[in-house]
């Protein structure tokens, strides 16, 4: 499959907007191995204060948080998803932020683009970022 160039996403501004209003971020595809970047970059997010919700089909907690199987299991308000998965898994986390409604920030880490997902998301008033790393761009605030 070829890599997609991301035709929708946010600016700095706008990213800088979004870390300044997050709050809770569900981690899609947390892996509990420590040498994995997801687990590197939900542990620097939790560091910074930032609530993490572990959504991975294994383990009952990572980074002493309870895990969920998905983002429609979380009994809470979540603000953000930071996705770990490969792009065409991001449709259907697309379709379960627009059914929660109550995610604000739909984020796709480095290398992972689906402007399809994207678009879909940011049509129902979701803020998009894509191919571009938490942690890097939180770092860069």
């Amino acid at each position: 499959m070829e890599c997609e160039f991301p035709t929708i996403n946010s600016n700095k501004e706008e990213i800088k907007d979004i870390f300044n209003t997050t709050k809770t971020i569900a981690v899609v595809g947390l892996s509990p191995d420590e040498s994995k970047d997801s687990h590197k970059v939900a542990k620097y997010l939790q560091e910074q204060g930032f609530k993490i919700v572990p959504i991975y089909p294994k383990e009952e907690t990572i980074l002493g948080e309870k895990v969920y199987r998905s983002l429609l299991e979380i009994p809470f308000k979540v603000d953000m998803v930071d996705i770990f998965r490969k792009p065409s898994v991001l449709d259907a986390v697309a379709d379960a932020c627009i059914e929660r409604g109550d995610i604000k920030v739909f984020w796709a880490q480095k290398g992972i683009v689906n402007n399809e997902a994207a678009a879909k998301a940011k049509a129902a008033g979701i803020k998009v970022v894509q191919n571009m790393c938490t942690m890097v761009e939180h770092k860069f605030l």
